[in-house]
Parts: C-alpha cells; sequence; structure tokens
C-alpha cells in the first residue's frame, strides 16, 4: 500500500494505484460525476489520495491550495482536464464536449453582508470558551495517549471527512444500478512511485473514502450480475475458447483487483482498531462515575427516610393539636356570623310581611319606604331610616345569594307592581280629571272663536278677532305637584313605563268617549210599545240593533241640533287632545328632572361598586339620562300619540257624518255652510295637532259637498221655473231687501260681499235670521204700495217681473256658495250657467212661444210681457259682468279661461233672445198696420163722406191708439234708446204701408177726398206726438193731398158744405187746446186712462 505523494510539478495527488490505465475505480471519471448519485456523493473523486490527505499535505507545506466545487463557475469554465484533475492521458474521449461562456451562465446577484462588530461575538464566546478548552484537553488527552495512531488538527479533519463521505454513501439514492453505471467507466491511474515530504512526521491513516461506494449500500449482494460487475471491474471469470479478444482481463489473473480487495479490507480492519482504542478509555471511565453515583444515590434515599420519620413525629406532637385549636375557634366565629345572618334573614321576612300588609291597606309611600329599606337589608347596606336596634344585634352582609331570598326577590317585585298599579290609578285619575275638567270648562265659542283666529285669514270688511292665550296652556301648580308626586312613587315603584303605557290606552278611550256622550240615544225605548217590548222578552239589543236605532236617530235630528252637536264633538276633541299635548310636555319635563337614583333600580348582581352607585344619594338634581326615561319618552311619543287619537277621533266621526249623507245634502246654504266651515276647521285643527290630514273624512266631505252642489244647482233650478212659470208678468217692486242683493252681486266683482264671509265664520253669533225677516218685512211693504220701484244697473232703470227677480237671487245664492266652498268655484259657475241657460230658454217658451198663457193662465202675450221680458233680459245681460268678474277671482286659472268664454256665450243667447223680443212687437205693429190697412181699402169713401156724425174712420183712431199704446208701455218698461229701437222700425212700416195704400185708393169726388184727408190728418195729429215719428203724419198728409179725384162730373159742381168730419184740420187745435184749457181733470182721469189703455192691450197680439 503506497503513501500518498505530491508531485512538484502538478496539482493534483495520486494515490496506490496500479499500472493499468482500465482500473481506474474507485477514482471516478467524468461521466461518473455527471450520472453519479446524489448532492451528498462525492464531488471528486482524486487519483492519488482522499480530500483529507490533500488537506494535510496542503497544510504540512504551508501551502494555501483552494479547492473549488464542480458547480463553480470557474471550474464551469474551465476544460474538464483542468477541473477534473485528471491527466491528459487518462481523461475520456468527448468529441461533442463544447465548454460554456460567460453568456450560457445565469448572472448571480450578490448578497450585501452586513458588517458586525467584534464585540457582539463576546457573549457567545464567553459562553462557549469553557466548553471549547474541556473539549481541548480531552482531545490532546487521547492523543498523548495513543502513540500508534496519533493524530493532530489534521487527523481530526480527516475523520470528518470520512463520516460525511462515509453517510453519504450509505444514502438510499445510492442504488446498485447507479454505481455500476458510474463504475463502468472508472479507469485507474498506473502507479507511480513518490516520495515521502521529509516534514510529514508519521504515516496517515487511510480514508475509508477510498473503499468505493458499492460495499456500503444497503441493497449489496454479491450475487446480484450487475454488483458484481463492479466488485471485479467487469473482469471474466472464464476467458472465451473462441479466443476473440474481449478486452476484458482473466479474473483469475487480475492481480491488481485482488490487491485492491485486500487493500480494502485492511484499510476498515485499521479504522476499527482505531476507534476501539479510543473508545475504549471513555467507556471504562464512564462506567466508574455510574458506580459512584449509584453510591451516592442510596446513600440519599437512607437520610431521607429518616427526615420523615422525624417530621411525622413532630407533626403528631405539636401541629395537629394547634390545628384542632385554631379550627374550633373559627367554627365558633362562623357560627356567630350564622346566628347574625339567620337574625337578618329574619328581619327581611317580617319587613316583607309588613310592606305587604301597608300595600294592602293603601299606604303606597311607606310601603315603598320600607322596600327600599328591605333591599338595602339585604344588600348588606345601611338603611336611609336606620334602626337602632338592628344595627346593635348585628352587622349587616349582602344575603342576595342565598338560596333562602330566591323568592323574595319575586316577592318583592310583586310589591313594587301593586304598589306602581296604586300609583298608575292615582296618575290616570289626575290626567283624565284634568282633562275631562278642562273640556267642560272651556266654552264651544271660544274653541271656534280660537280656530277661526288661527286657520283663516281676514278679508277685506272682516276683522280679525283679537287672540288670546288658550285655556289649554294654563296648568295649575297643584296639577304640576300632584303629578310629580306620582311620577316620583311611579320612578321608585320601577313602574313607569307600564304606567304610561296604560295611559296611552285609556286616553285613546277617552276620545271615543267623548265622540259617544253626545250622540243621541242608541235605545229605542221611546218609539218601542209596550207589546214590542214584552214581545222582545226584555232580551238585550245586538250591537247591530243599536248601530240601526243610532243612525236613524241621527237621520232624525234637525240642522241646528246636527250642527250644535257636531260642534261639541269637534271642540271636545280639540281641547282634549291640546290639553293632553300640554300634559306629555309636563310628564317629560318632570321625568328629566328626577333623580337618576330614583329611576334605576338596583342590580340583583353583589357587586359592591354597582351597590354604592344605586343605594348612595345623589349629590345634585341632575338631568337623567336612563333608559327608563328614553323609554318613557319613546311610550308617550307627543307626535304618535296625538297621531293616534287624531286617527281614532276622525273614523268615528267619518261614520257619523256618512250616516247622514242625505240629510247634510239637502240642508239650506246657510247650515251647510256653517257644516262645511265646521268640519273644515276641525280638519285644519287635526293636521296642527298631529301632522296628518285625515284623508278618510275629507273623502267624506267632499263627497258630500259635491252631492250638496248638484242638489243646490238642482233646487235652484226648480225655484226659478216655478216662479216663472206662475208669474202673471207683472211690474213688481224692487225693494230695501232686492237692492242688497243686487249690491252683493254687483260688489261681488271686486271683493266677497260681508253677509258671506260671516256665514262662514261661525265663531260669531248669527243674525242672518233677523236680517232675513226685517228685508221680508220691508219688501212686502214696498210691494203693498202703488208706486213700484225699479232696479238700478249702472244708472240704468230696470222694471223686472218677478222671474227676473227670482234670477236675481238664485244668482246671488250662487256666489255665496262660491265664496263659502272656494274649493267647488268651478262646478257652482257651470251650475250658475246652465241656470241661466234654462232662464233664457224658458222666457222664451213662456212669451215669445206664448206659453204662460197655460202656466199662468193668461189671456194672450201683450207688449208689456214682451217689455218686461225684454227688461228682464236686459237686466239679466247688466249683471253677467259682476258675476263673471267674481268667479275669475274665485277660480284657478287652469280653468278661469273656459269658464269666462262661457258666461261669454250666455250673454250673447241672452242678447240674442232679446233681439227677437224686439222684432217680435215690430212684427205685431205691422200685422195690425196690415190689417187697418185691409180695413181702410174696404170703405166706401162716397159714403163715408155723406155720414157726417163720423169725422174720423174707426180704423184710424184703432191704429193711433193702438201706436201710442205701445209707445206709453215701451217707454213705460223700457228705456229710450231701446224704445226709439223698437218704434223705428214701425214707423217705417207705416210710412211704407200707408203710401201704397193711400195712393192705391180711388177716390171719385172732392167729398171723398175730403173725407180720407180727414183720416190722414187725425193720423198726423196723433203720430206727431210719438217721439221718433219724425214726419210721419206730414208724409201721409200730403200723400193724401197729391190724390188726384177720378170723377169729372164731381170735379165740375160746387164743392158741398164743410163738415166736422171733413174739416179734420180745423178740429185738432180745439182738441189740443181743449186739452191744454183742462191739464187738471186729464190728471185726475190719469187713472182710469191707463187702465183703459191696458184693456185695449189686450186687442194686441
Amino acid at each position: 500500500m503506497a503513501s500518498p505523494i505530491r508531485p512538484g510539478s502538478q496539482g493534483t495527488y495520486a494515490s496506490p494505484t496500479a499500472t493499468s490505465p482500465t482500473t481506474e475505480y474507485p477514482f471516478p471519471s467524468v461521466p461518473q460525476r455527471q450520472h453519479g448519485g446524489p448532492r451528498g456523493a462525492l464531488r471528486r473523486g482524486s487519483t492519488s489520495s482522499s480530500i483529507a490527505s490533500t488537506l494535510e499535505t496542503a497544510s504540512l507545506n504551508n501551502a494555501t491550495i483552494t479547492e473549488t466545487s464542480q458547480n463553480a463557475i470557474s471550474t464551469l469554465l474551465q476544460h474538464p482536464i483542468i477541473h477534473t484533475g485528471l491527466r491528459t492521458g487518462t481523461v475520456p474521449s468527448n468529441s461533442g464536449y463544447k465548454a460554456p461562456t460567460p453568456r450560457d451562465i445565469p448572472p448571480v446577484a450578490l448578497t450585501n453582508i452586513p458588517h458586525i462588530e467584534a464585540k457582539a461575538f463576546h457573549p457567545y464566546l464567553s459562553q462557549v470558551g469553557s466548553l471549547y478548552e474541556a473539549f481541548q484537553r480531552a482531545k490532546n488527552e487521547g492523543e498523548g495517549e495513543t502513540s500508534l495512531f496519533h493524530r493532530d488538527k489534521k487527523d481530526t479533519k480527516n475523520e470528518e471527512w470520512e463520516a460525511i463521505l462515509s453517510k453519504r454513501l450509505q444514502r438510499p439514492g445510492h442504488s446498485r444500478t447507479s454505481s455500476m453505471s458510474s463504475t463502468t467507466s472508472i479507469q485507474v491511474e498506473p502507479s507511480q512511485p513518490k516520495r515521502r515530504q521529509s516534514g510529514q512526521r508519521w504515516q496517515a491513516v487511510t480514508p475509508l473514502s477510498t473503499i468505493p461506494a458499492v460495499y456500503s449500500e444497503e441493497d449489496f449482494h454479491l450475487e446480484n450480475p450487475r454488483t458484481f460487475d463492479i466488485v471485479s471491474e467487469n473482469a471474466e471469470i472464464v476467458r472465451d475458447p473462441s479466443g476473440t479478444p474481449s478486452g476484458r482481463k482473466s479474473l483469475a489473473t487480475n492481480a491488481i483487483l485482488q490487491e485492491k480487495l485486500s487493500w480494502y479490507m485492511d484499510t476498515v480492519e485499521v479504522h476499527l482498531i482505531n476507534s476501539i482504542s479510543t473508545a475504549s478509555k471513555s467507556f471504562f471511565s464512564a462506567l466508574g462515575s455510574l458506580r459512584e453515583l449509584h453510591n451516592e444515590a442510596a446513600d440519599s434515599v437512607d437520610r431521607i427516610q429518616r427526615l420523615r420519620k422525624e417530621l411525622a413525629r413532630l407533626d403528631k406532637e405539636m401541629a395537629i393539636d394547634g390545628l384542632k385549636v385554631v379550627n374550633l375557634k373559627q367554627r365558633r366565629d362562623n357560627v356567630r356570623q350564622l346566628a347574625q345572618a339567620i337574625m337578618q334573614l329574619e328581619d327581611i321576612v317580617k319587613s316583607v310581611q309588613t310592606c305587604d300588609d301597608m300595600v294592602e291597606q293603601g299606604e303606597i309611600d311607606e310601603a315603598l319606604d320600607r322596600l327600599d329599606d328591605v333591599e338595602a337589608l339585604m344588600a348588606g347596606k345601611e338603611s336611609r331610616s336606620p334602626n337602632t336596634d338592628q344595627q346593635s344585634r348585628y352587622q349587616r352582609r349582602d344575603l342576595r345569594r342565598i338560596k333562602a331570598l330566591e323568592g323574595a326577590f319575586d316577592d318583592l317585585s310583586q310589591l313594587r307592581q301593586r304598589a306602581g298599579r296604586g300609583y298608575e290609578a292615582r296618575f290616570h285619575n289626575s290626567l283624565l280629571s284634568d282633562i275631562r275638567r278642562h273640556v267642560q270648562q272651556t266654552e264651544t265659542s271660544m274653541t271656534l272663536q280660537r280656530w277661526g283666529v288661527a286657520y283663516t285669514r281676514p278679508k277685506p270688511g272682516q276683522r280679525r278677532a283679537p287672540s288670546a292665550f288658550p285655556g289649554y296652556m294654563n296648568i295649575g301648580s297643584e296639577l304640576r305637584d300632584e303629578l310629580e308626586a306620582e311620577m316620583r312613587g311611579l320612578s321608585r315603584a320601577r313602574y313607569t313605563t307600564p304606567a304610561a303605557t296604560s295611559f296611552r290606552a285609556i286616553v285613546l278611550r277617552e276620545m271615543k268617549s267623548m265622540i259617544r256622550k253626545q250622540l243621541p240615544s242608541s235605545n229605542d225605548d221611546d218609539n218601542v210599545s209596550t207589546v214590542s217590548a214584552s214581545t222582545m222578552g226584555g232580551r238585550n239589543m245586538s250591537q247591530q240593533e243599536k248601530s240601526s236605532i243610532l243612525a236613524r236617530n241621527l237621520r232624525a235630528l234637525d240642522a241646528q241640533d246636527w250642527y250644535q252637536m257636531l260642534a261639541t264633538i269637534y271642540t271636545n276633541i280639540s281641547e282634549g287632545l291640546r290639553r293632553l299635548s300640554v300634559q306629555v310636555k309636563i310628564l317629560l319635563d318632570i321625568t328629566s328632572n328626577l333623580p337618576e337614583h330614583m329611576i334605576k333600580s338596583p342590580p340583583r348582581t353583589p357587586d359592591p361598586a354597582s351597590i354604592d352607585r344605586v343605594m348612595s344619594p345623589p349629590t345634585g338634581r341632575a338631568r337623567a339620562t336612563s333608559s327608563v326615561q328614553a323609554e318613557m319618552q319613546q311610550v308617550l311619543d307627543l307626535s304618535s300619540l296625538l297621531g293616534e287619537g287624531v286617527d281614532l277621533a276622525q273614523a268615528q266621526i267619518t261614520k257619523v257624518v256618512r250616516v247622514r249623507s242625505q240629510q247634510n245634502s239637502e240642508l239650506p246654504l246657510p247650515d251647510f255652510l256653517r257644516y262645511f266651515t265646521l268640519n273644515r276647521l276641525f280638519a285644519d285643527e287635526c293636521e296642527a295637532i298631529s301632522g296628518r290630514s285625515g284623508t278618510g273624512l275629507k273623502s267624506v266631505l267632499d263627497t258630500q259637498i259635491k252631492d250638496f252642489v248638484a242638489r243646490f244647482a238642482d233646487s235652484q233650478k226648480h225655484e226659478v221655473i216655478k216662479v216663472m212659470d206662475a208669474d202673471k208678468w207683472d211690474a213688481r217692486d224692487f225693494g230695501e231687501r232686492e237692492n242688497e242683493i243686487l249690491t252683493r252681486v254687483m260688489e261681488g266683482s271686486t271683493n266677497d260681499a260681508l253677509r258671506w264671509i260671516e256665514s262662514t265664520m261661525i265663531w260669531q253669533v248669527s243674525t242672518n235670521g233677523a236680517e232675513a225677516s226685517n228685508g221680508a218685512a220691508t219688501n212686502g211693504t214696498a210691494a203693498a204700495g202703488t208706486k213700484v220701484r225699479s232696479a238700478v244697473v249702472d244708472e240704468q232703470k230696470y222694471i223686472l217681473p218677478e222671474s227676473a227677480i227670482a234670477m236675481l237671487r238664485s244668482m246671488e245664492t250662487f256666489q255665496h256658495l262660491a265664496a263659502g266652498i272656494p274649493s267647488m268655484s268651478t262646478e257652482v259657475a257651470t251650475s250658475l250657467l246652465e241656470s241661466l241657460k234654462l232662464f233664457n230658454s224658458r222666457s222664451s217658451q213662456l212669451i215669445l212661444g206664448a206659453g204662460a198663457t197655460r202656466s199662468a193662465g193668461l189671456k194672450n202675450i201683450t207688449t208689456k210681457h214682451l217689455a218686461l221680458s225684454s227688461q228682464g233680459l236686459s237686466f239679466i245681460v247688466a249683471l253677467i259682468p259682476y258675476v263673471r268678474e267674481f268667479f275669475r277671482r274665485h277660480l284657478p286659472s287652469s280653468t278661469s279661461s273656459q269658464v269666462m268664454n262661457e258666461f261669454d256665450k250666455v250673454k250673447r243667447l241672452f242678447q240674442e233672445h232679446q233681439h227677437g223680443i224686439h222684432e217680435k212687437l215690430v212684427d205685431i205693429m205691422s200685422g195690425r198696420a196690415s190689417m187697418h190697412v185691409k180695413a181702410m181699402k174696404n170703405i166706401d169713401w162716397e159714403e163715408a163722406a155723406k155720414n157726417t156724425a163720423v169725422h174720423v174712420s174707426p180704423y184710424m183712431e184703432t191704429l193711433t191708439k193702438e201706436t201710442a199704446t205701445l209707445q206709453k208701455v215701451l217707454a213705460k218698461h223700457l228705456p229710450e234708446p231701446v224704445v226709439a229701437g223698437i218704434m223705428m222700425p214701425v214707423f217705417a212700416s207705416y210710412r211704407e204701408q200707408w203710401t201704397n195704400a193711400y195712393r192705391d185708393v180711388t177716390i171719385k169726388s172732392l167729398k171723398a177726398k175730403e173725407r180720407l184727408l180727414a183720416d190722414a190728418s187725425f193720423f198726423n195729429l196723433r203720430i206727431s206726438k210719438i217721439d221718433g215719428s219724425g214726419d210721419l203724419g206730414e208724409h201721409i198728409v200730403k200723400v193724401v193731398e197729391n190724390k188726384p179725384v177720378v170723377s169729372t162730373a164731381a170735379a165740375s159742381s160746387p164743392p158741398p158744405p164743410p163738415t166736422p168730419q171733413s174739416t179734420g184740420p180745423s178740429e185738432i187745435p180745439a182738441t189740443a187746446e181743449d186739452g191744454e184749457q183742462k191739464p187738471a181733470s186729464a190728471q185726475q182721469n190719469g187713472e182710469k186712462k191707463a187702465e183703459s189703455t191696458e184693456k185695449q192691450e189686450d186687442t194686441m197680439t
């Protein structure tokens, strides 16, 4: 076995090797390094020696040799010959090898190594210093005793490397397959004699790393052919007789292989001897130490036994007797404390019984004081009213955890509830009594006046009543003190929230009771006969029967009783809710001012801190913000409570109002306006109290208002038609009452009449009845007089029939309704337009259609009737602009223009009707003139001239009389422009008809012409007195004068003597003179002439 030497010219180390180039095992070649085992295998196999030998030799020669890893960048960049350390002749040829370039190697990110000061290692060095010194001493002692196998630090390093390599060779990752594949290419360098360095003191032990790894594998089996080939280095056991050279040596002649196997066994034997010699001293040394420890342990056990015996003796003689004395003292103290606790428990039980008796007797305040003392006694605290005897008998303890008092808490809670219910009864009685007293003391008129001031705006002519301090806000100090005392009691009884909750329900029941008290009785005992009562058998009526009776009684109420009942209900509910709101505010204020210790209840757990907080007296009257106060505010939520009260009241009232829907629609206008105003003010009051509009009640009222407007319009139409049908079409006196109505209608164009406004001011004393009676009396007196007064509109006088006056009243009533209910102005205006159209069409039927002869019993329709009808139409036409402007003020802008156009259309209808009446008058007079023309043509003027007793023909007297009568009637009833507009067409018709008639008459003699001229002169005399006739009479006279005489014989004869008939012109002045000489007689006989004129009008159809 040759030792490794270091050649001076090469950087590799050689171990004992054979001369054969094919037996390089166990020094691996390049392929073995590439396909070998895992990372734990040998980094490289040296051809001369192990790594330990290399390190040792390098250290001996003081040369620095850096062995790089096979994966190092510098190693990879070198040629395989260089970085493997193999000689050029032994390196396997690899023609496809290509050395990697620097680009093929990824860059390595260098880590910054922090600088650490040397003093940071001082604690560690001081800790391991002693251990290292002990280790060094043991190492030196071992090296001194082993002479054969002496090793220094270099040997220690060699052993460490051998252990590491042996572990890696024994890992299961090294399979036989890999070992075999790795050893197939092993080549051993030929052995070269080396000289030992002069500085080497002894021969180093061959490392175990020189032994191939295949011998260290767990699955090493020599019978495995692959393993055998690796061990035998692919030698032939028997050479092939064919003699074909295979390149493999025979196993029998392979002396080098045998030498290697022997060298491997020697190396293992040397290492075993070295290990045994090294471990023998430490083993026997440890065995001696164990024996010494055993002896010391036996001695310690003996000492412990003796010590225990001594302690047992001391316990028996001294400690046990002392403990008995201490236990007896503790027991006596416990018994004393138990006795005190029993006495305290006895006092608790007695106090609870006393509290029960006090609550039964109604002594609620004293009972609550005693309950507080009991709770303090149970908690071990001193009472606020301490008892000297109890304090001297025992010291108080907290007993709330003991089982004996588990039921006491429930008893105390029940007692507090009973006391709280007592306070609750007082609390409810105080609040309800205050509400009832306030409602009874407040008059209905005062509440209505408060509503009127709050919810109405002053209109022109209306005075706003001075606002006074509302009575519901007047809370006396007695009530506040009473409520504060009761709230304190409820707080102490911890019954505030239940009391407030129950009060909420009681208040709602009180609202229903206020309504029920004012309703008529639901019992029908007065109307039920004795037989019916006996038939019913005395059974109680069902709820349905009571409701039916109540509805019948409500419908039977008259307007005044119905209004008074509703006003009382509404004002009572309003005052009750207003008073309730003030009470709730006072209660919340009282609750916020209660001391916190009165509101919060003490906890059940015996927490000393919590007990001190609860039982200690308050330092001041700070406002409490406890949960009980929050619950109180939530239960007595003002908006919610008042909202529920309003909803409940309106729901009940809606049922009552709905029962009288038909009766309400049939109320007179003043009563319905009062009813409407009352409901409107109540709805506004409810909305102001709760913020809720009350849609249920408003919808019922809206329906009733619409029904009333429709029924009112129908009643007005029927009333006007009734008056028109019964009208005799005579002139009626337009008295003071009618003038007042006319004034209100005309003033309505700019502002509402004061009387209309006052009819809705239900909070004022009504005087409408007295005014109506006075007006009726005045009108009757005026109507009974001889003079007929006329209406005046825009300085124009109108003599009106009863129908026009009735229409005036209807128009004023519609305006009154629209002013009282502005929201229904559109419907009222539409109804008024329909009523005007009906008046127009009905008057046309009665006058132009001669319907009055059947409805009113008139013999015929005269010019007076036509004139009065025309005058009535003119009067309505003059009022329509005023009414139109009235509705313009009240109508919404969306519908105003449409309604205004309708008024204009109705006005045109009236004007067309009036024009038709005027044409009717002209036609009548034209017809009369035609009839008289026929009569004139039938006269034999020769014979008429002989009759000297008749100066004027009857047709001419009748014509002039009718014309004069027409002019007189028209002038009496119609204005002058209208009369002129009628008479001018009449005169034009006269001019045409009489001119043609006289020209067509044949005159045979002068006497006949004179007789005809006398009629024309009479016509001229009478017609010229009528305004508007112009030169009609003179024209007719000239026509007659220019008429020729047909007979020649008559022309040669002398004229006849003058007669009264032929000398008409000479008589006209006399007639005129007589009329001037006797004016008094004419004035005295004026009435008779007027009567005769009216009789003559009957003949004009």
